[in-house]
């Protein structure tokens, strides 16, 4: 047994598409997990660390959380700048639009913004009033609001490694009562799959997974840590903990106990880090790390058992 975590995490995709489902979601965390995310970690081209596969990103997740949970929408990409603006003003809380990724830098709604930076985000549209977008972000920001031709412009991708501008998912209609534990039971195979490499999804030259890439970030931390690679962490430790424990929470309601042990260990250890982070600890980070990287290869196998 392990305490669930509860509370304010970075998992705008899962989010997002929680609140466009409404009532009959099963919540943001397990929507993370159908997604794959909590299954891998890798080094980016050798160097950025990123808690969640090789190969995968938050649009292929988004599909496949949808299709597990027996759910269809439409989807939209690309298009001019009118027919993004178009798509904005036709959402309503009551057929809201799920739209990213989007460049956070540039959502202005917040103070120190307005320069692209590089982050991929999502957030729910539920309408245009006076010229505004109104929108959640599941960032912490309920009910926000920004002009459109600046909403428009966060929504291009140009500084983003995936996506496509004005990419949008409306018109959700669910098309079979999946419950999540059954959806999650249906998936293991494919968390199998994320954590073996065996996904069929393209990775880009010089990723590194799992093993590979917690035994790269514990010589890079004992090498001493850029500022970047330090900024980088500050998002994916706290992300990459949550995703983990939500995994160890689903899999024991799936049924899947020996796996879930796995997986709230890994939380543990990556949640940890945080810790090691603020304090300057790298020589409790790289044993951290060291410790997590065999558990990959661990919860793939438990995975096949189960």
């Amino acid at each position: 047994m392990f305490l669930p975590y509860t509370g304010s995490s970075d998992n705008c995709y899962a989010s997002s598409l929680s609140m466009a489902l409404g009532p009959d979601s099963p919540g943001a965390g397990a929507v993370d997990v159908l997604t794959g995310s909590p299954f891998g970690m890798q080094l980016h081209a050798g160097a950025t660390p990123f808690f969640d596969p090789a190969g995968w990103d938050c649009e292929i997740g988004l599909d496949a959380a949808l299709a597990a949970l027996g759910w269809t929408c439409v989807f939209e990409a690309g298009g001019s700048e009118e027919e993004a603006a178009e798509r904005l003003r036709a959402a309503t809380p009551a057929a809201p639009l799920v739209t990213g990724p989007v460049e956070m830098g540039l959502l202005t709604h917040v103070r120190g913004r307005g320069s692209a930076w590089g982050a991929d985000h999502y957030v729910t549209v539920f309408g245009v009033e006076d010229g505004l977008v109104r929108f959640h972000d599941p960032k912490g920001y309920p009910f926000a609001s920004l002009p459109v031709d600046r909403f428009i412009a966060a929504w291009r991708t140009d500084s983003l490694q995936y996506g496509e501008s004005f990419t949008s998912r409306r018109q959700f209609e669910r098309t079979a009562e999946v419950p999540a534990a059954q959806a999650v039971r249906s998936q293991i195979g494919v968390f199998a799959g994320w954590l073996r490499g065996a996904h069929g999804r393209p990775v880009e030259n010089g990723n590194v997974a799992n093993a590979e890439a917690a035994e790269g970030l514990a010589a890079m931390w004992e090498a001493g840590l850029s500022d970047r690679t330090r900024q980088d962490l500050d998002f994916m430790v706290p992300a990459g903990a949550r995703r983990l424990s939500d995994a160890g929470a689903c899999l024991a309601a799936a049924g899947a106990d020996e796996a879930s042990a796995i997986a709230a260990r890994q939380a543990r250890l990556v949640g940890g880090l945080q810790y090691d982070l603020a304090a300057g600890r790298a020589a409790e980070a790289a044993a951290a790390l060291r410790a997590l990287g065999p558990l990959y290869l661990e919860l793939a196998e438990a995975l096949e058992r189960a």
